[in-house]
């Protein structure tokens, strides 16, 4: 008599019993993946770095009481870099609101103008800015618009601003007997974990990308790196700016140091002064007002070798610096 060993549990007889009528489970469609999703798994990868598209922030109805102060950011383009016989052919501003901390608060305004100088833009200007002799053909800057944002600020602020200021002053008025703060020298941006203070390596190292070397893109784009939150930071860039621009500053002439000693003042970061421009002529450097002594050592010790000598000192506040 044969013997048959029933190999199949309960659940397993059942299994097949059912399985000519059982349809094969179905399969989902993919989600669509969202610009989000995408932009996390590639960072997720660590083999791609994200930026993002600056989107300029707009201008506010009702200004918070909270943040009483006003700034400026401003940006020229010129047609050179000499403001005695250059001139600006674009202007940018945006006006904003901060409170005492360097807190920002709100957009107050913005101009863009452009304006026909009385010679051809050089080409080399074209090149690096994109504006055409056709694009200011005709073109004014609206000096009631500009003194509208200018009149009420409490700090002007460039990142370059011992270019613009010159320039400005040269142009018009209004800019003069204001508070200026440079946010390419005033700021340790290395400290912040930049590896330069282009705006063009801060605005990219910040996460976003920009339409550059037009005077009001680099404006917002520049308030953005200004404004951003860093790990490890207490402030913004425009806090650590603003605080800078409160404290007082000084300029030291070595005026009638060593011809000899010229390399050693230049290592140490002093700059030539030719007296064109109503400053002695001497090599000058310039430094927070708590470094005065030192520096003064340094030259009678190191540089006059003469323990009385005396070099002329000038104090600088915002008021002052960055004037040509």
């Amino acid at each position: 008599m044969a013997l048959q060993f029933d190999m199949f549990s309960d659940d397993d007889r059942e299994l097949r019993a059912k399985r000519g009528r059982i349809a094969p489970p179905s399969r989902q469609a993919p989600r669509e993946l969202t610009e989000d999703d995408m932009v996390q798994q590639l960072q997720e990868t660590g083999r791609y770095r994200i930026l993002r598209k600056l989107k300029p922030r707009a201008v506010t109805e009702v200004i918070r009481p909270e943040f009483p102060l006003r700034g400026v950011i401003l940006d020229t383009e010129t047609t050179g870099l000499d403001y005695r016989k250059d001139e600006i052919i674009e202007i940018g501003a945006i006006a904003f609101t901060f409170d005492a901390a360097g807190n920002i608060g709100d957009i107050a305004g913005v101009y863009a103008g452009l304006r026909q100088p009385g010679s051809p833009i050089p080409a080399d200007i074209t090149r690096l800015t994109g504006i055409t002799d056709a694009m200011v053909a005709g073109e004014v800057i609206d000096m009631q618009a500009v003194g509208d944002l200018i009149e009420p600020a409490d700090l002007i602020i460039a990142h370059n601003a011992g270019f613009d200021r010159p320039f400005c002053e040269a142009f018009s008025p209004i800019f003069a007997d204001k508070a200026w703060a440079c946010s390419n020298s005033e700021i340790q941006w290395s400290s912040r974990g930049y590896e330069g203070t282009k705006l063009g390596y801060l605005i990219g190292q910040a996460g976003y990308f920009h339409d550059g070397h037009r005077a009001v893109d680099d404006c917002f784009a520049l308030l953005e790196v200004l404004a951003r939150e860093a790990d490890g930071n207490p402030t913004t860039a425009f806090g650590e700016l603003y605080q800078a621009s409160q404290r007082s500053r000084v300029r030291i002439f070595a005026e009638g140091s060593p011809f000899d000693m010229k390399d050693l003042l230049k290592a140490r970061g002093y700059r030539w002064a030719d007296g064109s421009d109503g400053r002695p002529k001497s090599w000058w450097v310039e430094l927070d007002e708590q470094l005065l002594d030192d520096e003064l050592h340094y030259l009678r010790s190191e540089i006059y070798r003469w323990p009385d000598a005396n070099p002329p000192i000038r104090r600088l506040t915002a008021f002052d610096r960055f004037k040509a």
